[in-house]
């Protein structure tokens, strides 16, 4: 097509970062899918062309609730601030709520909330497990859209179905990814093939014609915005908004790969601190660069025993791992705002690098 301009390409990556697997040999053969990002030259949208929807089944094995980290639920505050400020004294719905901590934190702050997710687990009467529908019937003054725009293959059209459903008005407040912090921080491993959308500040601005507040949290690799359903409208490409694929996007590979070879040849084994998505990719660019990794750690509970899709490994917790670890080990740390949070549970006994930094800054 002569409109889609391609940008980056990656092959057989998990088709769920965040599905755990109760064996290593599920892991190894879960379905994989392709990743060719493209940017639509008539709207500016960056998404993958190969995503494949009917491959696509949330269930009850999808784990990525975040807020066993105080780091994370301190972010949670912060949005939670954010929608007091526009949605005060509004009746809310949150579309894909997950596992329905977000939810619960607005409801003790006195908000009236439902939700939808179908991989929703506890017995909240006001989540139903399964996707927003007009057949449900239901209307808000606001609607909440956490981390789900990223997921849905056309994303002016899902939005265009929930104004509908609520009546072609209210407010909404979208977080997501921000793919100008990745082009930035060169995270490869933040590109998988769950995430069909990549979205920058500026498509919102495009997507919407009121935005009443826009801006980044979570350090920067979230971007989120408050606009006026009633103001949606089809985006155009702006040429002085264009956008340039960094290069040296993948060199940090090699950096790492030579990191963990160094770490074999002193007979040290390394560690992932970080089970879910970005080490989920992280594991299998090391694993085909022929670096592999020995140990996978993450806090969440859900999580520990199970195994990471596509190379198998089985994540354990923090103590299991550090009794096993050499002194001075490196622990790879795929997502630098829990590095505080890390540095005092591993008492600096290891070496953390910080893998979403640049390489020569980092932090151990």
């Amino acid at each position: 097509m002569s409109h889609l301009r391609e940008l980056y390409r990656a092959e057989q990556l998990p088709v769920f970062q965040n599905r755990m697997f109760a064996t290593a040999e599920e892991a190894r053969t879960c379905t994989k899918g392709d990743i060719c990002l493209v940017q639509d030259m008539r709207t500016g949208l960056i998404f993958n062309q190969a995503f494949e929807p009917e491959l696509m089944q949330y269930d009850e094995h999808y784990q990525n609730e975040q807020a066993v980290s105080s780091i994370f639920r301190a972010h949670l505050q912060n949005v939670a601030q954010i929608i007091e400020r526009h949605f005060a004294a509004h009746s809310l719905i949150e579309v894909g709520c997950g596992k329905g901590y977000f939810l619960e934190h607005l409801q003790a702050q006195g908000f009236d909330i439902s939700g939808l997710d179908p991989t929703y687990e506890g017995d909240n009467p006001n989540i139903i497990r399964q996707y927003f529908t007009p057949e449900l019937g239901l209307h808000a003054d606001g609607l909440i859209l956490r981390h789900v725009l990223e997921h849905v293959q056309d994303p002016l059209a899902f939005i265009e179905h929930l104004r509908q459903s609520n009546g072609g008005s209210g407010k909404i407040y979208i977080e997501v990814p921000c793919f100008d912090w990745i082009c930035e921080q060169r995270a490869w491993f933040d590109i998988f093939y769950e995430h069909v959308n990549y979205f920058r500040l500026s498509d919102f601005q495009r997507i919407f014609g009121h935005v009443y507040e826009s801006g980044h949290t979570f350090s920067g690799q979230y971007l989120y915005v408050v606009a006026d359903l009633a103001s949606l409208r089809h985006p155009n490409f702006d040429p002085d908004d264009a956008f340039d694929f960094p290069a040296d996007f993948l060199a940090s590979v090699d950096h790492y790969r030579q990191q963990l070879s160094t770490q074999r040849s002193a007979q040290r084994r390394s560690a992932i601190w970080g089970g879910a998505s970005k080490g989920v990719i992280f594991a299998l660019f090391m694993q085909r660069a022929g670096a592999a990794i020995e140990f996978v750690i993450d806090i969440n509970p859900a999580k520990q025993g199970k195994y990471l899709a596509a190379t198998g490994l089985q994540v354990r917790a923090p103590e299991e791992v550090l009794r096993e670890l050499e002194p001075g080990a490196d622990i790879f740390v795929m997502n630098s705002n829990y590095l505080a949070e890390i540095q005092s549970m591993t008492a600096n006994a290891c070496t953390l690098l910080t893998v979403d930094h640049q390489p020569g800054n980092q932090d151990g």
